[in-house]
């Protein structure tokens, strides 16, 4: 079972995401902002993908997560979320985007572009 690193500040957003990629037969692991998923990422590097909001409270947002994360476990795919603009512009291989607001077949063909 894949495991997927959910970063999400609005709760009820991010519940819902959760309860897709549970659905959807991930593991799921849950940050409310990049400054906690620094946190958990230190303490495993176990994870196939990194699902984040771009815009975030903290010192981290998902651009500079995701960076990281790369960083500490290469090849880790990224999707990112936004509801403010394009995020398709700056993208690497292996990273693509869904637009909030994103539903179930949106976040599938996002994780079937990334061979999921």
């Amino acid at each position: 079972m894949p495991k997927v690193l959910l970063v999400e500040d609005e709760l009820l957003v991010r519940e819902v995401a959760a309860e897709d990629l549970s659905d959807l037969e991930f593991e799921v692991v849950s940050a409310s902002d990049g400054d906690e998923a620094l946190a958990r990422l230190q303490e495993q590097q176990d994870f196939d993908l990194l699902f984040t909001d771009i815009r975030m409270p903290g010192s981290a947002d998902g651009w500079a997560l995701a960076s990281e994360a790369k960083r500490l476990i290469p090849g880790l795919r990224v999707i990112y979320a936004t509801g403010f603009g394009d995020a398709g512009d700056n993208l690497e291989p292996g990273e693509c985007y869904v637009r909030k607001p994103y539903n179930q077949d949106e976040l599938k063909k996002a994780l079937a572009t990334l061979g999921f």
